[in-house]
């Protein structure tokens, strides 16, 4: 370490990406975005702290006619304190960071050289993302140098966001190296002394299913932000031709604005927000809604998630009358959301973010640099930072009246509003400006370079899977909600062995009423998420809606064609709208008028493909013949590739009938609807428990012995028979 020790060394890792000190070319491609941005204004930010010597940002050398020759100097200098430090590593061009794994010994090999040719070394390592974290642990290990880690995203998060992709598992392994960045990553939790996350659900989230993760190891840090373009109103905003651009759709355009910007992602709930405004007469008459919603020439031309968006934006709008309420601009810039920050705030606004989950939430912080108080989602980010700053209303992005009532509660208290958007001014400053980011990045390194603070290391070991090799799978009405204390219990299980075992939920229920289910019965949220019937599949942490399987199943479907058959039907009554989807058609059946042979035979000579299921006597569903949660839960297996024969269903109804059959492993608990499962009694692989919901669950997993052996007892009797006859003969 230096003799001086409080003028540190650090030494930043940002291997891949195309990084230099101005006009970064964000947006390039996938690996010149955020993340190079935020290395190189951490690298400035702390060069600017006094306790700070020297910061050199490392980062790999690029000779290539199709970028800047600046990547090919070996030294860019920054100013007196920071310089871009640029190694090489395999091939002279610009390649993307998949295709760098076999060049990262020889990075390593040469950033040591260089460290030995100026005899001087760094008093941190600070890596960035998988590939510096490879780095930094070679690095850190030889020269006992201690390690600071930012993951920035994380291979098994990123490998469920590629099954949502319709990416296969064969093709993630080859084109992303998944292997190696998962197995990286597992080598910087065991080497770090600290792991730096964004919010506390980043870790508890996604740390947390490391093998080697350590809670003692992790900081919550939020990024740092530049907030020199956001200001409070400077009274120039209302008479703008923004303005009149925002508000000329609407009959009472001086009325105060309640913004909303985000992508038009059925994640982000827009619709619950319409949906809040237009139940409230009183929120109406104090307000109007101003939505930016991306940009748009022709909603036909968007992905179908987008259309979706817009098309319940629009439902909202008509039923309950909101024109002239609601502006939904075309089109905006990304040098205008500054200034339409500003314009919400001179309007005496707020900011909402509905969103069912906020990884992070940076408009929020934008937002409130700009001088509106926030309503905004409790799950994630959010909360961190209205804690952090006092600046608004969490809300339930289920329940649309809790966002009416925060809004109410903001214009009916002015007061309170006001000490919002003051608490929101300082509070950001205070917690998210570089400045702020790096006083609290020097708090943490500084006992670790001065006092030798080393994190005390416990026993952890390697699961000899890479990836988790099981599954419990359940459905949710009569199964998870009947005993609090086994469902407790259950939940405790889950948690402790989530690192080998996938959590996955399979309803009939519709995506915001299963959330809805969850968050009432405090169920943690499963990795994959399958709804509606086994039309539609989500995977954790962000809810990223399968795309392949939509378009796996739309083959052959004619929804508006069996639904003008079926309507009028006798003994068929439609659901409610909350219940229908895309890809399910759902009635009440009156078994005493129709039954399901005469349906199914209706649609065969109607030449319909389409799959029907029949729960609890009562409940009809009519699918694509290519859904339903059998074929659902195999996908799903196939995604994660875990056998057949190693996941536990929990069933409670005729529509769980499907995954049941087969090689799974199975369930019916004892309060279970014996009228739908009659038919399968016959399946040997299938338990009938002596208890009922959560308990007959738990039952279930002993039989099986399912964290353990994983298979039925018989076959286990088999197996232990088999190599006591073996052990005879030797």
């Amino acid at each position: 370490m230096n003799e001086k020790q409080a003028d540190f060394y650090i030494a930043l890792i940002s291997v891949h990406g195309l990084i230099r000190g101005n006009n970064l070319e964000l947006g390039r491609d996938a690996d010149t975005g955020g993340q190079t941005l935020y290395v190189l204004e951490l690298a400035q930010a702390l060069s600017e702290r006094p306790e700070v010597g020297k910061v050199e940002l490392f980062t790999r050398l690029v000779k290539d006619k199709a970028c800047d020759s600046e990547y090919a100097q070996p030294i860019e200098k920054l100013n007196d304190k920071l310089s871009i430090i640029r190694i090489e590593a395999g091939p002279e061009e610009y390649i993307f960071k998949e295709q760098l794994w076999d060049y990262l010994d020889t990075f390593a090999d040469n950033m040591m050289g260089y460290f030995r040719h100026q005899n001087h070394y760094p008093d941190i390592i600070h890596s960035h993302y998988a590939d510096a974290g490879y780095v930094g642990s070679q690095l850190a290990n030889q020269l006992s140098i201690p390690l600071i880690h930012t993951g920035h995203s994380l291979g098994r998060i990123k490998r469920a966001r590629l099954f949502a992709n319709g990416v296969p598992s064969k093709e993630i392994e080859e084109q992303y190296n998944m292997s190696r960045r998962i197995n990286a990553e597992e080598h910087v939790l065991a080497t770090a002394e600290r792991v730096i996350a964004s919010t506390h659900q980043e870790i508890e989230e996604q740390y947390e299913i490391y093998d080697f993760y350590q809670p003692d190891q992790m900081r919550v840090i939020p990024p740092g932000t530049n907030l020199d373009q956001f200001q409070p109103p400077r009274g120039d905003e209302l008479s703008s031709e923004l303005y009149q651009q925002l508000t000329y759709s609407l009959t009472d355009p001086g009325k105060p604005i309640v913004l909303a910007l985000s992508r038009p992602d059925p994640r982000k709930n827009i619709a619950a927000l319409v949906e809040a405004f237009g139940q409230s007469p009183e929120l109406q008459e104090k307000a109007n809604l101003v939505i930016i919603a991306g940009n748009r020439d022709d909603v036909d031309d968007l992905e179908s998630g987008a259309q979706q968006v817009f098309h319940e934006i629009w439902l909202m709008i008509d039923r309950y009358d909101l024109y002239g309420k609601v502006s939904l601009p075309k089109h905006h810039c990304r040098n205008d959301v500054a200034f339409i920050y500003r314009i919400a705030a001179a309007s005496g606004g707020v900011f909402v973010n509905p969103a069912l989950t906020e990884p992070f939430g940076l408009t929020l912080i934008e937002a409130s640099a700009s001088g509106l108080p926030i309503v905004a989602t409790e799950d994630g980010g959010p909360n961190d930072i209205i804690a952090n700053c006092q600046n608004g209303i969490l809300i339930d992005p289920l329940e649309p009246q809790t966002i009416t009532q925060a809004l109410l509660d903001m214009f009916n208290q002015p007061k309170q509003k006001n000490q919002m958007i003051k608490h929101g001014l300082s509070g950001v400053k205070q917690h998210y400006a570089w400045k702020a980011h790096a006083e609290r990045y020097l708090d943490l390194i500084t006992p670790i370079v001065k006092n030798s603070e080393r994190l005390p290391r416990t026993p952890i070991s390697r699961r000899s899977e890479l990836y988790r090799d099981r599954a419990l799978v359940t459905s949710l009405d009569h199964n998870l909600v009947g005993n609090p204390e086994a469902l407790a219990e259950l939940i405790a299980l889950l948690k402790k062995h989530r690192k080998s075992t996938l959590f996955v939920i399979a309803t009939n229920r519709r995506l915001d009423s299963a959330l809805r289910m969850l968050k009432h019965y405090k169920i943690p949220e499963p990795d994959t998420l399958i709804t509606s019937s086994g039309t539609e599949i989500y995977y954790a942490p962000k809810l990223n809606q399968d795309q392949y399987w939509a378009k796996h199943i739309d083959f052959h479907w004619v929804r508006h064609k069996i639904k003008d058959i079926m309507d009028g039907h006798p003994g068929l009554n439609i659901q409610p709208k909350a219940e229908q989807t895309p890809f399910k058609i759902s009635y009440y059946l009156n078994k005493d008028v129709t039954d399901l042979d005469y349906i199914n035979a209706i649609l065969h000579q109607e030449d319909l493909s389409a799959n029907t299921q029949l729960s609890f006597d009562n409940y009809l569903d009519i699918l694509p013949m290519r859904a339903s949660k059998g074929m659902a839960l195999r996908y799903v297996a196939d995604r994660w590739q875990i056998p057949i024969e190693h996941i536990l269903v929990a069933g409670g109804s005729g529509a769980d009938e499907d995954m049941m059959r087969g090689n799974t492993l199975a369930v019916v608990v004892a309060n279970r609807h014996k009228e739908d499962l009659s038919q399968i009694q016959e399946f040997k692989r299938i338990y009938y428990a002596k208890q009922s919901y959560e308990a007959g669950i738990l039952e279930a997993i002993e039989h099986y012995d399912f964290f353990g052996k994983c298979r039925p007892p018989e076959v286990q009797a088999e197996i232990d028979s088999s190599d006591a006859i073996e052990g005879k003969d030797v």
